[in-house]
């Protein structure tokens, strides 16, 4: 009868030794499975990259999970893959965050729990218009239908509450719509507090803030349903965790977010009372 070779590592090559080895080990080995990031493009591509690579860097380290962020060229685009499913995360403003619950099921999980998102209506200080009134049937700047505080807040407290109507253009950003009410291109401008006040003060100095909208909570991070409830509460905790920390919290304010606290869907379906789905445009 014919015998039998048996393999033994003690008969192999050094080199042969460990490679079979690391074959027999690595196949112990369970990869950590890697979440997506959508982030809402507000600011500009490279922006967005240097300020949440970091933040989800310190995530994968405090919770053993790992984070890619997957960016988008536009906020239209970034509506599809949201109303897709493509994230895990999202980080969107908060109509975004009702439209993601209601396609998708995602659940808010963290925002900035020290302040509040309201939207403006900006003006050339020493221009002609000196009140909402003097708006009607006038063209004003926004950054994009769906952006909540500049676009659909602002517009449909013109409607609903001002009876005013205005033809609106998109610009494509914050600072494009007071740039272009800085030259007079155009006569009004929606936009954010936030970002308004972040503006260099030449800019600043020649706007007035002619309409200020109701407050609703700022953006969220939610989290799709497919992601387990455990990694859920690791990436809630860790942010949360963020704020104890100077090094740390300097991360999440760049997002901004001052200090993350917990969220939850109702703070944000008031929102379909006060009549913004009349104003959203569906990707």
């Amino acid at each position: 009868m014919r015998s039998k070779t048996i393999f033994s590592c003690k008969q192999a090559s050094p080199t042969i030794f460990l490679f079979v080895c690391l074959i027999i080990l690595s196949s112990t080995i369970v990869l950590a499975e890697e979440y997506t990031f959508g982030v809402v493009p507000q600011f500009e591509t490279h922006q967005l990259h240097a300020i949440w690579k970091p933040v989800l860097e310190e995530l994968t380290s405090s919770t053993g999970h790992t984070f890619k962020l997957l960016g988008s060229q536009n906020i239209p685009t970034f509506e599809k893959s949201v109303a897709q499913g493509e994230y895990d995360f999202i980080y969107s403003n908060p109509w975004h965050a009702v439209v993601a619950w209601e396609e998708q099921g995602y659940i808010p999980i963290i925002r900035d729990s020290s302040r509040d998102l309201t939207g403006i209506l900006v003006v050339q200080k020493n221009g002609a218009i000196r009140t909402i009134r003097d708006l009607k049937n006038t063209e004003i700047a926004f950054p994009a239908p769906n952006a909540l505080g500049a676009s659909l807040l602002m517009r449909s407290e013109l409607k609903r509450i001002h009876d005013i109507d205005i033809h609106p253009v998109y610009v494509g950003s914050h600072s494009s719509v007071f740039l272009n009410v800085v030259v007079g291109s155009i006569r009004a401008g929606g936009a954010v507090m936030s970002i308004f006040l972040e503006q260099p003060k030449e800019i600043r100095d020649r706007l007035i803030v002619l309409h200020e909208t109701r407050a609703i909570s700022p953006h969220p991070i939610s989290a799709h349903p497919r992601v387990p409830s455990s990694v859920v509460a690791d990436v809630s905790l860790a942010l949360q965790h963020m704020n104890t920390d100077h090094q740390k919290k300097r991360l999440i304010e760049q997002i901004p977010m001052y200090q993350a606290g917990p969220a939850s869907l109702d703070e944000y379906l008031i929102l379909k009372d006060w009549g913004v789905d009349d104003f959203y445009v569906k990707p």
